[in-house]
């Protein structure tokens, strides 16, 4: 396990070899131990609010304060889902088995205290446009890992959930990727069976339609942007609507299409991957490090990768990604929470709704997690990706368009 409370760039650099010489999944579990105890022990105890620092452009500390716990917790949560949700399986460590079964006790906690209109720490939903973003990805949390996060939420905790969601209706979301979080706002309603509004899910499902560029690649509005937000949010929301609505006549015909487009991207996003887990620094939010192929994580997490791309290559990738972005000296300060930065502390490269919860969306990097030990993620033999391949002189097929 890495130590939490590191301070010089000697025992980092240390601590960095250990990890790469571990297995993969006892690699990543050691980054999932490191990110999530101080927020998972905070929430849980409800003095998340007293221990997170709020740090953030020089001005606007004040006022990233009204959102930025709700953001970690929230984050924090999308990414851990699908493991929290997963069985112990053939080949699971005794370390894995019970490090689940902590952070899913502590995460019921800390749901509950994040709703409790009495607790410190409560999340103050609907105050904020941050808090529609966020009260997002903890939906998109609870309807990854249902059976352990709101199948077994107590009665007033489940009441005050759909209350949160709902207090959320007060916020307009601007033409862009914010559409989907309404909409997936209204997915969760739809599944804790209470009154859920069609409009704000076919608004947003229409405009994204309207939105696509080609390639597999959506418009942030009806404008292309050169950044990560097709991973960060359009793609992983797409297909989680899908999910949720595959029922519906009216939008269930849209899968075929979202699930291809969803594919074709991921297979741009492994191409991105340096053969030292680096990628270009390009668009705003580059400080949610390995949260940029959120998309590839889950489309590997759902065994959806397209032809010529292999599990265990996608896996190596993304244990580079975050060996390179999560073990730098100064990712962490000397309480153990995430600073701002991409490798290290750099914190000039965030724009000014970056806070200190933003940065947990690097736990979207760990979807796979959900995949058993023996799945062929996890199994095979390590390969090298696309760009590892590469450039080490090994032949290759050549990459092509889609035409959608």
């Amino acid at each position: 396990m890495l130590v939490p409370n590191l301070t010089t760039a000697g025992v980092l650099h240390q601590a960095a070899q250990a990890v790469s010489s571990a297995p993969e999944r006892e690699q990543w579990l050691d980054l999932v131990e490191r990110v999530s105890n101080p927020v998972l022990d905070a929430l849980r105890s409800q003095q998340l609010r007293k221990r997170m620092p709020v740090e953030a452009v020089p001005g606007h500390q004040q006022e990233r304060a009204t959102g930025t716990h709700l953001e970690a917790f929230s984050r924090l949560l999308c990414g851990l889902a699908p493991w929290l949700e997963l069985e112990p399986a053939a080949g699971e460590s005794p370390r894995e088995t019970a490090l689940r079964s902590r952070y899913r006790t502590w995460s019921q906690q800390a749901i509950a205290s994040a709703l409790d209109p009495r607790s410190p720490d409560y999340m103050r939903f609907g105050e904020s446009g941050q808090t529609l973003v966020d009260s997002s990805f903890l939906a998109l949390a609870l309807l990854r890992a249902p059976r352990q996060l709101f199948d077994s939420m107590a009665s007033n905790t489940r009441t005050r959930l759909i209350a949160a969601i709902e207090s959320e209706r007060r916020i307009q979301p601007p033409f862009s990727n914010w559409l989907l979080f309404a909409a997936l706002n209204e997915a969760l309603l739809r599944r804790l069976g209470v009154f859920w509004d069609r409009v704000r899910i076919d608004y947003a499902l229409r405009e994204l339609q309207a939105w696509y560029l080609g390639d597999g690649t959506y418009g942030d509005g009806p404008q292309f942007h050169a950044d990560y937000y097709n991973s960060y949010v359009m793609h992983p929301y797409l297909l989680a609507l899908m999910d949720e609505l595959h029922d519906e006549p009216a939008w269930k015909g849209m899968a075929p299409a979202i699930t291809e487009r969803a594919r074709r991207y991921s297979a741009i996003q492994e191409r991105l991957i340096s053969p030292n887990g680096e990628f270009p620094v390009l668009g705003r939010s580059i400080t949610y490090r390995g949260g940029a192929f959120h998309l590839l994580a889950d489309v590997a997490r759902r065994s959806l990768l397209p032809s010529p791309l292999s599990p265990s290559a996608v896996r190596c990738a993304l244990t580079a990604v975050q060996q390179r972005t999560l073990t730098a000296p100064g990712t962490f300060s000397s309480e153990g929470w995430l600073q701002i930065g991409l490798a290290g502390h750099q914190p000039s490269l965030a724009e000014t709704y970056i806070s200190t919860g933003s940065l947990y969306l690097c736990a979207a990097a760990w979807l796979p997690l959900g995949l058993a030990p023996d799945d062929p993620f996890w199994s095979a033999a390590p390969a090298p990706w696309t760009q590892k391949s590469v450039w080490s002189g090994q032949d290759a097929a050549p990459d092509h368009a889609i035409n959608d």
